[in-house]
């Protein structure tokens, strides 16, 4: 049975989201097709340059991200604070970078319109600032402008994706986690790239050359050449919590642990030690109380068996009862992730 995507959506239990967009028949029309003998490497970048636009319209961080061969990850944060301090002009001027300024609100702009008109006026900006906090809002504006390059470029007509995104709710320190590292080795998983620093259209790759004061270039791949077209740098990311800027919104944890627990994760999937925990544990998960073992498994390939949320088994069940369920998947997964 399918839910409908406002229900899933709760802010009240978490601004955190990881969300997945696949592309039709799950054919490479992001990367190398093989079959068609065509190489559609270069629309990844245009995920980069959309995502960047994005970022300066919607009150929605960008916490991580993953750009593959036929899907994409994304981890979100919607910042209600954010919006709602925006005023109507703010308003206005963000979403009008997206979309054309309809007829009544030139005339608000230019405060030639009657009462009435300003309070019409006004409900649609109102409108408008719920939708710029909107992931489902947010995914539109990012698929279908998308979608209508590609088929532009192909000369063709109809789906480009296989359905509406996936989404899961992250529910707490230990759900982000978890989804932020899943998208970030997904090119480790894939084959595609032996470290995460190689790991090019990814959130983690941006993060290190950005830590080593480097401007993202594009990564070879694995055929050794460039993807075509310009590289349009990295969009915004979610700082985290060892930012410089102690006001600044943040990532609940401090970069040089995620990138310790990233690099054990990756290696010990590289290595193919199934159940074999490395003597150097990451303080994180001893600080969240995660099984290792468990933790691992997650990493793997279809390794994640929670559904449209990730979090400790009371933070689950909560979300259960706010969507008005009695069960929800993933609460055997969450039992044995944590420690006893």
């Amino acid at each position: 049975m399918g839910y409908a995507r406002k229900s899933l959506v709760c802010l009240e239990d978490t601004p955190y989201y990881h969300v997945v967009a696949r592309c039709v028949r799950r054919a490479w029309l992001w990367g190398y097709d093989a079959y068609a003998g065509k190489d559609y490497s270069h629309r990844k970048a245009w995920v980069l340059h959309r995502l960047r636009c994005l970022a300066g319209s919607f009150a929605i961080d960008l916490c991580a991200y993953a750009i593959m061969s036929n899907h994409y990850h994304l981890v979100l944060r919607v910042d209600r604070q954010q919006v709602a301090r925006w005023s109507h002009a703010e308003v206005v001027t963000r979403w009008t970078r997206l979309f054309g300024v309809p007829p009544l609100i030139e005339r608000w702009q230019d405060a030639g319109v009657s009462a009435g008109e300003r309070r019409k006026a006004e409900q649609l900006i109102e409108e408008w600032r719920q939708r710029l906090a909107d992931i489902s809002w947010y995914m539109r504006c990012l698929n279908e402008h998308l979608a209508r390059r590609a088929n532009a470029e192909d000369e063709c007509t109809g789906r480009f994706w296989e359905g509406r995104f996936k989404s899961q709710a992250l529910l707490d320190e230990t759900g982000l986690l978890t989804a932020m590292a899943y998208v970030d080795l997904n090119p480790v998983r894939a084959g595609i790239a032996m470290t995460p620093e190689e790991s090019e259209f990814t959130s983690i790759h941006a993060r290190l050359q950005q830590f080593q004061g480097e401007r993202p270039v594009p990564a070879r791949t694995k055929k050794g050449s460039r993807g075509r077209g310009n590289h349009p740098g990295v969009p915004p990311l979610l700082a985290f919590r060892d930012s410089s800027d102690p006001n600044r919104r943040a990532i609940p944890m401090k970069l040089l642990d995620y990138l310790h627990l990233l690099e054990w994760s990756g290696r010990q999937h590289r290595a193919g030690k199934r159940g074999v925990v490395a003597g150097d544990l990451p303080p994180i998960l001893t600080r969240l109380r995660i099984d290792p073992d468990e933790w691992l498994g997650m990493m793997r390939p279809a390794g994640n068996r929670f559904g449209r949320a990730i979090g400790r088994l009371e933070r689950l069940q909560s979300h259960a009862r706010h969507l008005g369920q009695s069960w929800i998947r993933g609460l055997q997964a969450a039992r044995r992730l944590r420690l006893a």
